[in-house]
């Protein structure tokens, strides 16, 4: 297996730039670069960065295919989270009070 990848973004290839430049005068051409897979962007660390050379070309890609990744798992209703809001007075550096406003995850589930 190789430890390479090409890297997904739709335009890595137009990118004028040193290390993308291959072949003999005459017939040169811009390449795609390659992502290096390792310890960082592989097995449990695996993530969107693992198959892009930088972030501008992830932005490329998710900017292209955004339509078709939501379809993937199309939002239909709105997520929610429990939570308690404790307000809490407390004094600043010049020891003059304000209200805090904390906001506390609660697990309703019993666990």
């Amino acid at each position: 297996m190789s430890n390479f990848v090409w890297c997904h973004g739709p335009r890595c290839h137009t990118s004028k730039t040193q290390d993308r430049i291959r072949g003999v005068k005459g017939s040169k051409v811009l390449r795609t670069r390659k992502v290096k897979q390792d310890q960082w962007n592989s097995g449990e660390r695996y993530n969107m960065y693992s198959n892009f050379c930088s972030q501008g070309c992830y932005n490329d890609f998710a900017n292209k295919y955004v339509r078709e990744v939501i379809a993937i798992a199309p939002r239909t209703e709105a997520l929610e989270t429990p939570i308690d809001v404790i307000k809490e007075t407390a004094t600043d550096y010049y020891n003059q009070p304000y209200v805090r406003t904390k906001i506390i995850t609660v697990d309703n589930n019993g666990g």
